[in-house]
């Protein structure tokens, strides 16, 4: 596993109104500018366990997030949260 960087500034990913410790996914950038620069990802619930992954590959994946390319991994959650909130 590479060297995690001590001074890395984490970024929650969390919606704004989210309270508690979470689980939430946190990011951090690297040193450096170009597609090869490390991006750094952890769980709030277990923060010693750090993937890492680079800007090029970072970028690809939010575009895609926001292509809707990942969208059948949370059909069944959308789907209990409609339920969900019909209960009430």
């Amino acid at each position: 596993m590479p060297d995690i960087p001590p001074d890395l500034t984490w970024e929650r990913a969390a919606p704004p109104e989210a309270t508690g410790p979470g689980p939430w996914i946190e990011i951090a950038f690297g040193a450096g500018d170009d597609g090869e620069a490390p991006v750094y990802l952890r769980e709030t619930s277990a923060p010693e366990n750090v993937v890492t992954t680079n800007r090029r590959k970072w970028d690809a994946f939010v575009l895609g997030v926001r292509a809707g390319e990942f969208d059948h991994f949370v059909e069944d959650v959308a789907a209990e949260e409609d339920g969900a909130d019909g209960d009430a």
